[in-house]
């Protein structure tokens, strides 16, 4: 059974044109976190290909990962590489790439740690993983963002697992196709479940409490 549904699919010329300028914000952030390098870099759940002229400004040459199909006939406009599968069963040997982005994909698959256990698996030793998506603490099914800046919190943290809808979401991408959510605590034992070393965490967002986590982590060597 695949771990990321296509939910995307009916949604992408929306997803595309709503994400463009997101995106563009924050792939500087995402290139720091990544540095330069050479090689193979996987895009895992590349959806409309936002990242990837930003990745290849790396060094390294992309290849785009998405299980939407809709979402790929946009990206194949700005990636030469694309494939079609599902981020928890890769369709790659071990150790093929010197590099892995998986940006905003936590709030998209069923089980995160299996996804980043198959990152681990084709990443080569010693190689970065790049993760930058919401911050599950203060970006949730359970945050409704004030006028200020703060957030409050709701009662429903702890309430792993997909959700629909919340009465405070407005017109964005959750609204649209729901969003999975991973406390804090199952988001970090992910990492730690695999040959993924973390090596540095920033909280990021242009609002007074962060709503991004950011984390790049290496392949164990041996």
């Amino acid at each position: 059974m695949p771990i990321t549904p296509s939910r995307y699919d009916g949604h992408a010329d929306w997803y595309d044109a709503w994400n463009e300028p997101h995106a563009d914000r924050t792939a500087p952030y995402v290139c720091d976190l990544l540095g330069q390098g050479t090689g193979l870099c996987l895009d895992l759940g590349c959806g409309s290909g936002h990242y990837c002229d930003a990745l290849t400004s790396t060094g390294r040459t992309v290849i785009g990962l998405d299980f939407s199909v809709d979402q790929l006939r946009i990206a194949q406009r700005r990636c030469r590489r694309i494939v079609q599968a599902d981020a928890g069963a890769l369709p790659f040997a071990d150790s093929t790439f010197s590099a892995v982005a998986a940006l905003w994909i936590s709030t998209d698959v069923d089980d995160f740690a299996a996804v980043l256990a198959e990152a681990a698996r084709v990443l080569t030793p010693g190689g970065p993983l790049v993760f930058y998506g919401a911050h599950p603490c203060f970006n949730g099914p359970h945050v409704q963002w004030m006028n200020d800046g703060g957030v409050l919190a709701h009662a429903t943290y702890r309430q792993q697992g997909w959700h629909q809808k919340a009465p405070w979401w407005g017109d964005n991408v959750r609204r649209r196709v729901g969003m999975r959510h991973h406390p804090l605590a199952e988001l970090l034992n992910g990492f730690m479940s695999t040959d993924l070393a973390i090596e540095h965490i920033a909280e990021l967002g242009d609002r007074p409490v962060p709503t991004i986590l950011a984390v790049r982590a290496s392949k164990r060597a041996g």
